[in-house]
């Protein structure tokens, strides 16, 4: 059978290895421009379509019938073949609803904002009444409800960012302060590049519920398979592939003292699993021309901590990588969030009589013992995994793999 992408321009698209964990189909992307849509909907050879932003709505005339979600929204993302022409179906609406329950958020009784007024939100707002939500308020720019007078809304118990706000590469944008709204149990955000948006990253600061966009799209690609191939795909293997999608998507971030290995481990990370290497040092170096220690020693360190959070800001960004982080990284605070938005941290020890100093003025200047002392509650604060690099670059390769 054969499955595929609808959209007019898609770039890289996840849908395919999501489709290929579920059911090993053959699933592919398909641009088309929008005057040769009817045209490309004559074909015979396609059993199945997910459709995407600009046709959610141009698919409709070509339907045979619509589900009553996707009657009720207004916006198909699933065509189904059948002997007599395509079927419409909405299945985000099914990934909305996975999401928020997924992440243990429950609309029900609630006060909901809405950001966005767009195709997305128009599913927030049908799943949203459905859960029991008390009310649903729309905020978009021109509105009557907008962000100039969110004050009104300081009641919201429940957020949902449906907007492309804080996708990369607009990392670290959002709409709003969650800290304007007191009685807020949860929020939630369509984007899933990056994993966290500038929105959950605060959710999460505040011990707030959230959940990110890739929960959705896995679960509206399981309700699609679902209907293209007539079974069933329990919630274990939606979190299955969720998780794997997370981890391919997410950069592994090497943390640690001046010398505790995180380049060579990077390396060796680098050759087990195929990933880019970052090395922060080392692109610091690229782009002034100048050696780290020539920057600390004539600038200062205020300086050199300016363009490594400048260097960070930029790889953060980034998907699927290895960072190699220089050992200071953790002293300015700002570069937690820039790391974690889209990152596994892993804190990379190394006792301390085994640290060389050669070449490293910070070292040097103030002994290895005060350093690790000033900051070892900090790579405990950054880190989500801690990992010991006590025998050889490999093993410790092996073991921060195994933990993730």
């Amino acid at each position: 059978m054969r499955f595929g992408l609808l959209g007019e321009h898609l770039g890289y698209s996840y849908s395919p290895q999501i489709h290929r964990e579920l059911h090993g189909e053959e699933y592919k992307c398909y641009e088309v421009a929008p005057e040769k849509i009817g045209e490309f909907l004559t074909r015979t050879d396609l059993d199945g379509m997910n459709v995407t932003i600009p046709y959610k709505q141009t698919v409709i005339p070509y339907c045979v019938s619509l589900s009553e979600t996707a009657r009720r929204i207004g916006a198909v993302n699933t065509l189904v073949r059948r002997p007599d022409g395509w079927h419409g179906y909405n299945t985000d609406y099914d990934g909305f609803c996975y999401m928020l329950s997924a992440a243990g958020i429950d609309p029900e009784g609630k006060k909901a904002l809405v950001l966005g007024s767009g195709g997305a939100s128009r599913t927030a707002r049908t799943a949203l009444t459905d859960l029991g939500a008390k009310e649903v308020v729309i905020i978009s720019r021109s509105g009557r409800d907008n962000y100039d007078n969110l004050e009104r809304h300081r009641d919201a118990g429940l957020i949902v960012n449906t907007t492309p706000v804080g996708t990369y590469p607009g990392n670290g944008e959002r709409l709003l302060d969650l800290t304007a709204f007191p009685e807020c149990e949860g929020v939630s955000d369509v984007v899933y590049n990056p994993s966290r948006t500038a929105l959950l990253l605060q959710a999460e600061e505040l011990g707030i519920r959230y959940a990110g966009g890739i929960g959705m799209l896995v679960a509206q690609a399981r309700r699609s398979a679902e209907l293209w191939l007539d079974r069933k795909f329990p919630d274990d293997e939606v979190q299955r592939i969720r998780r794997l999608m997370e981890l391919s998507m997410q950069n592994i971030i090497l943390i640690g003292m001046p010398g505790s290995g995180k380049t060579s481990i990077g390396k060796a990370l680098q050759e087990k699993t195929g990933r880019r290497l970052i090395d922060t040092d080392k692109e610091i170096v690229r782009r002034t021309g100048r050696k780290i220690p020539d920057i600390i020693e004539n600038d200062g360190e205020a300086a050199f901590r300016q363009l490594e959070t400048a260097v960070i800001r930029e790889a953060g960004k980034e998907s699927g990588c290895i960072i190699a982080t220089g050992g200071g990284c953790v002293t300015q605070r700002q570069n937690y969030p820039l790391l974690h938005q889209n990152g596994r941290i892993v804190w990379v020890r190394r006792a301390l009589d085994q640290l060389p100093t050669a070449g490293r003025p910070l070292s040097r200047a103030g002994g290895m013992e005060k350093m690790y002392e000033e900051r070892k509650e900090l790579y405990a604060a950054f880190a989500d995994i801690t990992v010991s690099n006590d025998t050889t670059i490999s093993e410790a390769a092996d073991r921060i793999l195994k933990c993730i």
